[in-house]
């Protein structure tokens, strides 16, 4: 059986890859070109050819800038802005150099294009051909190219002002969740390139008005050139001079100018658009027809100057008529379009779904009803959006990470002045609250009642009234405080994030964390994880002291416990124990303040003996084994001692054995308000104890001082 041997590829020149590489070719190859056009002659073939060139490639820029959408669309118009001149620039020096050289053997000297736009336009009268190359000039320089150059100065002036606001804009739609990262990053893009497109209009609008200069120069250095080399050096009269070398001059100054015209026109469009998403034409066409009233106003008037004697009335009614015309086919297709029904929607084809279609769920999210959507508008003096952001911020900085971002979403499930707030997909609160009044609740002592509608603030549950605005003043001097609606669904978000704060701490957050003390500290990151601790365990350690609302702000102290930690245990309790005795001072000024004394409770002795024995039982198990019953009780009167504490002394805190500590901190956890629980060697030498309340002490018994 033979087996087919392909034959060998031929050696030789690869098409296809020049075919790939051809347009990043064209700018360089270009350049070259257009230098060399400066230095080597040019036949006079050479330069009809380069000359048609130019007036194509002027009319293909125009073209492209009449079709754009918006002016990013065109971003390398600039560029080809300045390759145009140049272009132009070499070919005035090329055509320069064969007129003053060839120009006494006639007017074809320099080409068939440049003889007969100069024949053409001139018509044998060269003071007319001077004067049509002035105005052409003055039309270019004067008009257009200072009228594009102003509009784009003023155009990146208002680009480069209003960048910080399109970028908080853009930062907003993103916290809030109506756009994804993705869709963030290319309007930030977007916003880059229309900065800097116009910022490149600015100073290419420069090289235009510089062109025309150089055109009047090159116009009159080949006159006076032209007469000095045809009369002294070729023997020709100085009529014969002027004739030939004069329509040379002008030819060659026309057929450069009439591009330089159509670029500078193509500059202005761009610079002067308005974005719509269409083109030009379709932009003029459809907005003047939206006006039918405005074509029959300008169709009597024509009509009437039509009519005037001595005026000359076959143009004028010729169109006036066509302006009628146009008016009452404009009206009838609107009043066609208002008649007819909706065109049907087009049948959408089965597509194959991926996993764009799956909605993850978000760490923080408020859902509103759809009377509080007005909330969330950006445009609202003092909205929800900003306050949520605040209140971000604000625990960002106390906990010491960032917080997830919050995602604001209308839920019309929710009653229609309804809102919950979620953490990781689980409801953790809801309430309600109403968008056009104020909530009024009562601070000390109530001089009057205020007329309301009765509630409860759904933050705290304390007795409240939604008040009208207009009674707000007399609300406040009759002792009440007075909140409006964003302020309430951000306090309740607030306690929301405080209370579930280790929850939203992820690796996200620890990785960010890590990095940002890399940064500033490199060695002690790189000695601690993963050499003595995995991330696991770091994380563990962190989110423990979250649970009980211990900032981690003091990352240098914290990884350093950890790092004199890990050569002893690996166990995530033992380190965090660990590292609330190297935070105990920080700790211990963040909950009480800079105070000498501390004002706290203790556990009672026979209550003390019994989580001992707890603590014995649950030795190895893991988890502490406490009977229900006994933690229900110890919770009730730690309420109510809590609540003694706090309103004595302002801060509700335990103090016991360290081996006891983190079992009391658990059992105790869930109460509001919340019991500080601490060990002996956490608090600092210098401070004073006194134990004002007993844990566990039967009701009526007396406490024990300090």
């Amino acid at each position: 059986m033979s087996i087919p041997i392909a034959p060998p590829a031929r050696a030789g020149f690869n098409f296809a890859v020049l075919r790939r590489n051809l347009p990043s070719l064209a700018g360089p190859s270009g350049f070259v070109l257009i230098l060399a056009m400066v230095v080597v002659p040019l036949p006079a073939f050479g330069l009809d050819i380069l000359f048609t060139f130019n007036i194509c490639f002027g009319l293909m820029i125009l073209l492209a800038a009449l079709y754009t959408a918006k002016p990013t669309d065109f971003s390398s118009f600039p560029t080809l802005l300045l390759i145009t001149t140049l272009l132009r620039l070499s070919l005035n020096v090329a055509a320069a150099r064969v007129i003053l050289l060839n120009g006494y053997e006639g007017s074809d000297a320099a080409g068939r294009v440049i003889e007969s736009f100069g024949a053409f336009v001139i018509g044998g009268n060269y003071a007319v051909g001077i004067a049509v190359f002035a105005i052409l000039v003055i039309i270019n320089f004067v008009v257009i190219t200072k009228g594009a150059g102003r509009i784009a100065e003023v155009a990146a002036r208002f680009v480069l002002d209003g960048m910080p606001g399109k970028q908080m804009a853009i930062d907003a739609d993103l916290n809030a969740g109506l756009i994804n990262q993705e869709e963030a990053t290319r309007r930030r893009q977007e916003v880059g390139r229309e900065a800097d497109f116009f910022g490149a209009m600015d100073g290419a609008s420069k090289f235009v008005r510089g062109d025309a200069i150089a055109a009047v120069l090159i116009l009159f250095i080949n006159l006076v050139g032209g007469l000095i080399i045809g009369v002294w050096q070729h023997g020709l009269t100085i009529g014969e001079a002027a004739q030939t070398y004069t329509l040379l001059t002008i030819g060659d100054g026309l057929v450069a100018q009439i591009p330089a015209l159509v670029i500078s026109s193509a500059a202005g469009i761009v610079v002067s658009r308005v974005t719509t998403g269409a083109d030009v034409g379709n932009q003029i066409v459809s907005q003047l027809a939206i006006f039918p009233k405005a074509w029959w106003l300008a169709c009597g008037i024509v009509g009437l100057c039509g009519l005037v004697p001595g005026m000359p009335h076959l143009p004028f009614l010729f169109f006036s008529g066509l302006l009628g015309a146009a008016a009452r086919w404009i009206s009838r297709e609107q009043a066609r379009a208002a008649e007819a029904p909706p065109p049907p929607p087009p049948p959408v084809e089965p597509a194959e779904i991926d996993i764009g279609v799956v909605e993850l769920v978000e760490p923080l999210e408020v859902q509103v009803g759809y009377r509080l959507v007005g909330l969330v508008s950006k445009d609202r003096d003092g909205g929800l959006l900003r306050r949520l952001r605040a209140v971000r911020r604000q625990v960002s900085r106390d906990f010491g990470f960032l917080v997830p971002v919050v995602h604001v979403r209308d839920n019309p499930d929710l009653k229609s002045t309804g809102y919950r707030i979620l953490v990781y997909g689980v409801e953790r609160a809801a309430g309600d609250v109403q968008p056009d009044r104020l909530l009024a609740m009562p601070s000390g002592k109530v001089l009057a009642e205020v007329q309301g509608l009765l509630t409860r603030d759904p933050v705290f549950g304390r007795p409240a009234h939604w008040i009208l605005p207009a009674a707000a003043d007399q609300a406040r001097a009759s002792g009440y405080t007075v909140f409006d609606a964003a302020v309430v669904m951000a306090t309740h978000f607030e306690r929301i994030v405080r209370d579930h704060i280790e929850t939203l701490f992820g690796r996200t957050e620890l990785d960010a964390v890590l990095a940002y003390l890399n940064k500033l500290i490199p060695k002690l990151v790189e000695e601690l994880t993963p050499k003595l601790l995995p991330l696991t365990t770091v994380h563990s350690v962190l989110s423990s002291l979250l649970a009980e609302q211990v900032p981690i702000r003091d990352l240098r102290t914290i990884v350093g416990a950890l790092i004199d930690g890990a050569t002893t245990t690996q166990e995530p309790h033992a380190l965090h124990e660990m590292v609330r005795l190297k935070l105990g001072g920080y700790i211990v000024q963040t909950v009480f303040g800079a105070v000498d004394e501390l004002k706290v409770m203790a556990l009672e002795p026979d209550l003390e003996r019994l989580l001992q024995e707890v603590l014995r039982l649950s030795a190895g198990t893991g988890a502490f084994a406490v009977e229900p019953g006994l933690a229900g009780e110890l919770r009730a009167a730690g309420a109510a001692a809590a609540a003694r504490l706090e309103e004595s002394a302002g801060v509700a805190a335990l103090i016991t054995r360290p081996e006891l500590r983190e079992l009391a901190a658990q059992l105790l956890r869930p109460l509001q308000p919340r019991i500080w629980v601490f060990s002996y060697p956490e608090i600092p030498p210098e401070k004073r104890i006194k134990v004002i309340e007993l844990l566990g002490r039967p009701a009526g018994k007396p406490s024990d001082g300090d």
